[in-house]
């Protein structure tokens, strides 16, 4: 399970005064998510065994099992308040955070550029579905085949290739960023030869162009130069690459 996903672990001291989530509030915050409509095909259940009682998550074919020990262990570590409302949020955004089925990867799946490697050095494509507003990243199930995979991967392409957009130039600088979904902006590098040319329409006319990119935000186009101050200046792990090279990159 991601540290991050109820939040950053906290400092020793804020550690020390935290109130625990324990087994029973985990459980009370599933019994009320399961009894909502969460969708024809999402079902929540709870098994009691050996290590403890285990959280059943099926969605569309898909299932996903956790202790709810564990998510007790990680909304304490997070600091989510011991309250009704505050793991009840925690678990709706765990929810949100699902992995993603195989076959609704397939159908609605975007392919965008994410990094590749723990340290964010090296940029791929990846497969992701927007949830509630949340760009949620695929990753093929143990039963997904070779085949199956690749038809994803393409079809997903195939859709970033229209994805709408809104491209701002700023100075030697040109900013676009995705309209029919947050955080899906790179969608529009599947065919890069266009943003250039879109830029030219816009009277910036680059002859080194350069990518920044960062992950889940607007994708930036400039002379190599200025593109690299972008990155030096980022706060966001960002990197930086020649718009002929996008051609190459492989799967995240």
């Amino acid at each position: 399970m991601s540290e991050a996903l109820f939040g950053s672990p906290t400092g020793l001291l804020q550690r020390l005064n935290r109130a625990e989530v324990r087994v029973p509030d985990v459980r009370a915050a599933v019994d009320r998510l399961a009894a909502l409509d969460l969708g024809p095909e999402v079902g929540l259940t709870v098994l009691d065994g050996v290590r403890g009682p285990m959280l059943v998550l099926d969605d569309a074919g898909r299932r996903t099992r956790v202790l709810l020990g564990e998510l007790a262990v990680e909304m304490t570590r997070s600091r989510v308040a011991a309250t009704a409302d505050g793991v009840g949020a925690a678990l709706t955004a765990w929810l949100a955070r699902r992995p993603v089925p195989d076959r609704v990867a397939a159908a609605e799946g975007v392919a965008v550029l994410d990094w590749t490697d723990d340290r964010q050095t090296a940029l791929g494509w990846r497969v992701v579905v927007v949830r509630d507003g949340l760009v949620v990243p695929w990753r093929p199930s143990r039963t997904a085949t070779l085949p199956s995979v690749h038809q994803t991967r393409s079809s997903a392409l195939g859709r970033a290739a229209v994805v709408a957009g809104q491209l701002r130039v700023q100075g030697p600088i040109g900013l676009w960023t995705a309209t029919d979904a947050p955080g899906i902006d790179s969608a529009v590098l599947v065919r890069p030869e266009s943003l250039l040319a879109e830029l030219a329409r816009h009277g910036l006319r680059l002859r080194d162009a350069h990518l920044v990119v960062t992950p889940r935000r607007p994708v930036a186009c400039a002379e190599a130069p200025v593109a690299r101050r972008l990155v030096a200046e980022a706060t966001d792990a960002s990197a930086t690459l020649p718009w002929r090279t996008v051609a190459d990159l492989g799967w995240a």
